[in-house]
């Protein structure tokens, strides 16, 4: 699995538009339980079906679309934070030590 990076204000209404599940990673770099979080979930993430689109938002370059993230999809923000999408609504949010790509498969399974 690879991520695709959010530079650009418009890939949100095109993650809303977008059939199926998505998931954005809401990164700061400056932050190390971020890192911990984000390392954490590379090392599980071949349990979330292949099919799953992966975004990655680095906070710190990109806070305006961090907002944009977090008033499109109606989650309060957090840093480190992901967003699991399906069909252009936000089904589960986790952020901090929460944040777990075996949950995210679960939720995937249990909402197909």
């Amino acid at each position: 699995m690879q991520w695709k990076d959010i530079t650009d204000p418009t890939q949100i209404g095109e993650i809303k538009q977008q059939p199926g599940y998505s998931l954005i990673f809401k990164h700061s770099t400056r932050c190390s339980v971020s890192a911990m979080a984000k390392r954490r979930f590379e090392m599980d993430w071949e349990a979330i079906p292949a099919d799953t689109s992966l975004y990655f938002l680095d906070l710190i370059s990109y806070r305006n679309i961090s907002s944009q993230i977090a008033e499109t999809f109606q989650v309060h923000h957090e840093s480190p934070q992901i967003l699991l999408i399906k069909d252009g609504d936000c089904i589960l949010d986790a952020s901090h030590s929460d944040i777990s790509a075996d949950e995210v498969a679960e939720v995937v399974k249990t909402n197909s």
